[in-house]
């Protein structure tokens, strides 16, 4: 999936290394992957059901990934430098991530998908969201913008202006 922008895709089985190198789109559900997962990644969604190789999520700017680290150690295996590891709590992230492990089972019965779900909750609370951290920011900042009574373009224009802002103050320009 290098660069795909739109679609769904569900893997039984073991994905290569690279797998959703920047994604922009695509929502893609995948039992394990090798090395360099989410490399670049700027949209979509992607759900790993097993382990990762090395080096996941590096260069990640946006979108979102969802690991089932069963194990607990997803986070040796990623690199953190742009992106944030936290738990799988909020309503909506739980919704998401059981639909589409649900229409991983069901297009294509995977035994993996089904075993999750048949212990929802028990599985759940291993599910671990990586989200890069500038993705993060501007997503905080465009809520600010339109609980101050912007919308539409203005409320973008104002988070982007605002995240800018933001940056040149940290790098002391």
């Amino acid at each position: 999936f290098y660069g795909a922008t739109i679609g769904e895709a569900y893997i039984c089985g073991i994905a290569g290394e690279r797998f959703c190198v920047r994604n922009s789109g695509v929502r893609a559900v995948v039992e394990s992957v090798g090395d360099h997962g989410c490399e670049y990644m700027t949209g979509g969604c992607a759900v790993i059901l097993g382990p990762t190789g090395r080096n996941f999520a590096a260069g990640m700017s946006g979108g979102t990934a969802y690991i089932f680290d069963e194990t607990g150690d997803f986070s040796r295996h990623c690199n953190q430098d742009m992106v944030d590891l936290l738990p799988l709590d909020d309503e909506e992230d739980l919704a998401e991530v059981r639909d589409m492990i649900e229409r991983h089972v069901r297009f294509t019965e995977s035994a993996l998908g089904q075993r999750i779900i048949d212990r929802w909750n028990e599985m759940a609370p291993k599910f671990v969201k990586v989200f890069p951290r500038d993705h993060r920011r501007m997503l905080v900042s465009l809520e600010r913008a339109r609980q101050s009574g912007l919308s539409g373009e203005d409320a973008v224009m104002e988070a982007f202006i605002e995240n800018k802002n933001d940056m040149a103050r940290v790098s002391g320009n």
